[in-house]
């Protein structure tokens, strides 16, 4: 008999909202209080999120950010800036004893991002686990899709999906973003380059580093068909059934509660 998980369509939320109910889902299933849990949600206004030990001195530019009605949030796992827009965000939160999970960060991407694979190969999409040639960064840039990281997914080797990971209080936190299109312009100002020259070379770039899954799938693909792709991906990829959570009026309030005295402070979100 597979093993249950709740799943949790949050819809579109606030940056700061988003974030801390990622966090309450850690939380709560540190305490026992729920299993483990499969998230989708979605971003309005979109919004930027930085890696947690990301710095946004001379490297986000936040005056540009304030000017488009994009808010900054740090999220709790690592990696770099990702622009949320129009895409997919899911998270996965599991514990780190669950039979399943491995102990190494990098094999645990591998087993989560499983999902991940079937999700793209039910839209049609031939998508791929990543495998750098070292794990050492090549480049310096502060954007999240210039390069991917140990399995995260690619198709025709541009990166398709960037995934996060933390491990808090005995529990896995794994989320990314699943970009449905991408606005290049809107990404690329959103970052301090030394010259104009050099931000326009790095957006003329990234059309061969990144792919949407409109340009992967030579198709328009609705939000809901990609919920529902990725919905059964994980449920195929995990081997796992998905039940419907829906959050107690209690539950809504200790988000609430967090994301005003933490996601909606400068002393979080700017603290780098």
């Amino acid at each position: 008999m597979k093993e249950t998980w709740f799943f949790l369509d949050s819809s579109k939320q606030t940056p700061a909202y988003n974030m801390a109910v990622d966090e309450c889902l850690l939380q709560w299933h540190s305490e026992g209080k729920i299993p483990p849990v499969l998230r989708f949600y979605e971003w309005l206004p979109a919004g930027l999120s930085i890696g947690y030990f990301q710095k946004t001195k001379n490297k986000i530019d936040l005056d540009a950010a304030k000017r488009n009605g994009i808010p900054v949030v740090r999220r709790l796992t690592g990696g770099r800036a990702v622009l949320h827009d129009q895409e997919l965000t899911y998270s996965v939160i599991v514990s780190e004893q669950h039979p399943k999970m491995p102990k190494s960060v990098k094999e645990a991407y591998l087993i989560l991002s499983r999902g991940l694979l079937a999700g793209f190969q039910n839209l049609g999409i031939q998508a791929e686990f990543a495998i750098p040639d070292n794990q050492r960064s090549t480049t310096q840039s502060a954007v999240c899709f210039e390069e991917p990281s140990w399995y995260e997914l690619v198709v025709d080797q541009k990166k398709a999906a960037g995934s996060a990971q933390t491990r808090k209080q005995g529990v896995i936190l794994q989320h990314g973003s699943i970009p449905l299109s991408v606005d290049n312009d809107r990404l690329y100002d959103l970052f301090v380059y030394r010259n104009e020259r050099v931000k326009q070379r790095a957006r003329n770039a990234f059309n061969d580093k990144a792919i949407s899954i409109d340009k992967a799938a030579e198709r328009a693909v609705s939000l809901q068909e990609a919920k529902q792709a990725f919905k059964e991906g994980f449920e195929q990829g995990l081997d796992i059934q998905l039940e419907a959570f829906h959050l107690s009026t209690e539950q809504e309030q200790e988000i609430h509660a967090l994301m005003k005295n933490k996601y909606l402070k400068d002393e979080w979100n700017l603290s780098r």
